[in-house]
């Protein structure tokens, strides 16, 4: 077998495996060894293969990745409405039971329902908003 199929396998295999880790490390190093595959089919002998792997591979590592990394993440959007509500600490004005309940979130009260329904929690207990369901917090107690 031709050492360029061989570089050619391998690309393919490190290619299939960034489809599972999506960190652009393996598509890198996947196309340096395509790149790699044309040195060797162009009939450079190994040790020229290994170190034109090399090359581009820590080229690529330490220069692509951080300028893809960049672009892939993106900063979190902030919430608004009552997106914005969900996870913030309430504070129980009459006990909350899975049929009804009143909290106040933020200066504003709030009719609320336990998020598991089995649980009373009593007034005066701090909860935290898991869901909010139309105009009704759906809230479980902090531990």
């Amino acid at each position: 077998m031709d050492e360029w199929v061989i570089w050619v396998i391998l690309a393919i295999v490190l290619g299939v495996a960034e489809i599972f880790t999506l960190t652009a490390s393996l598509g890198l190093l996947g196309v340096a060894a395509l790149l790699t595959a044309a040195t060797a089919a162009i009939g450079l002998p190994v040790p020229l293969q290994l170190l034109f792997f090399a090359l581009t591979s820590t080229a690529g590592l330490l220069v692509l990745r951080p300028i893809a990394m960049r672009h892939v993440k993106q900063p979190q959007l902030p919430r608004f409405g009552v997106e914005a509500l969900v996870g913030k600490p309430a504070y129980v004005v009459s006990e909350v039971t899975g049929r009804g309940g009143r909290v106040r979130i933020g200066g504003e009260e709030w009719s609320a329902r336990a998020y598991d329904e089995t649980l009373v929690i009593p007034t005066g207990a701090t909860v935290d908003v898991i869901e909010i369901e139309g105009a009704t917090a759906l809230v479980y107690p902090r531990e």
